[in-house]
């Protein structure tokens, strides 16, 4: 099958990992669903696109914790591809929110476990039954926060658990209809969200009691100090795009894709007994235990 008869959906298309991961789909001929939560950014990304490809890419109007949203683009799918079926769903929407665990607001944390995991849930179910028919692919952006937990990233790390089991169970149940299912395990990524996340640290900082910097203060600044540092030494977003692309092209795609040049002293870590991870870790960050 040439990729002009292997569709895509892409959600989280918008910005960073989603933006470039369509445009190098669309460069390798592949007909793109972009999923974007404003219609202005699907006219940047139409406007991005490689010249020849605009027929091949249609922007939907997808707000991963929208129900309405995510059955209206699996009806406009139906419609469209019929029998035929999905060829691949890239999930790839997600926030980050972040803050010590004794002062993190629960609304927060219901809103990353909505964007990050049952937004992700509520999309593949949506499309599984177009994947089944294609016996298509399903790729899902996880991160190395999936396997190990700094402190003071907890709601960001329990979302990227999820992904690590959601795509285990899901990889498993799918496997006799012939769908394949991938999970991006990237480190530090060049991309918008490093900005992103420095905003959203400033405003809730500043609403934050005082006993908070009394207590966490130095872990708060240690993760600030490190952030600036990751996006220094961050990866060009390209490397993720390449990985996605071999998840749907390889006759045997893997089941796990790590990338980012901190992704595999992330893993060792992560296999070190706990205490000895928990020194490694807070050591990095300039932390005692």
């Amino acid at each position: 099958m040439t990729p002009d008869a292997r569709p895509i959906l892409v959600t989280g298309a918008s910005t960073g990992i989603g933006r470039a991961t369509v445009l190098a789909l669309l460069a390798r001929g592949f007909p793109v669903y972009a999923g974007v939560r404003d219609p202005a950014a699907g006219a940047r990304l139409m406007a991005e696109a490689p010249a020849g490809s605009h027929a091949r890419l249609q922007i939907l109007t997808l707000d991963v914790t929208d129900a309405g949203q995510v059955r209206a683009a699996a009806h406009h799918l139906e419609r469209e591809l019929g029998d035929a079926g999905l060829w691949g769903l890239f999930n790839n929407a997600g926030i980050s929110v972040n803050g010590p665990i004794e002062h993190l607001g629960l609304d927060g944390l219901r809103h990353q476990l909505e964007v990050n995991v049952v937004g992700q849930v509520a999309v593949t179910q949506a499309m599984i039954p177009l994947l089944r028919r294609a016996r298509g692919r399903v790729v899902t952006t996880g991160s190395v926060a999936g396997f190990i937990a700094l402190p003071g990233l907890a709601p960001y790390a329990m979302s990227k658990h999820a992904m690590e089991a959601f795509s285990d169970s899901l990889r498993r149940e799918l496997a006799p209809f012939g769908v394949q299912v991938s999970l991006l395990e990237p480190g530090a990524i060049a991309t918008e969200i490093w900005q992103k996340g420095m905003r959203d640290a400033d405003a809730i900082e500043r609403s934050w009691p005082p006993q908070v910097i009394e207590h966490y203060g130095p872990l708060i600044q240690a993760l600030r100090k490190a952030a600036a540092m990751s996006e220094r030494r961050a990866s060009p977003p390209e490397v993720v795009p390449r990985a996605v692309v071999h998840a749907f092209t390889a006759a045997r795609p893997r089941t796990r894709y790590r990338m980012g040049r901190d992704s595999g002293i992330q893993k060792w870590i992560s296999r070190l007994p706990d205490r000895w991870a928990d020194a490694v870790l807070m050591k990095a960050l300039g932390l005692g235990l």
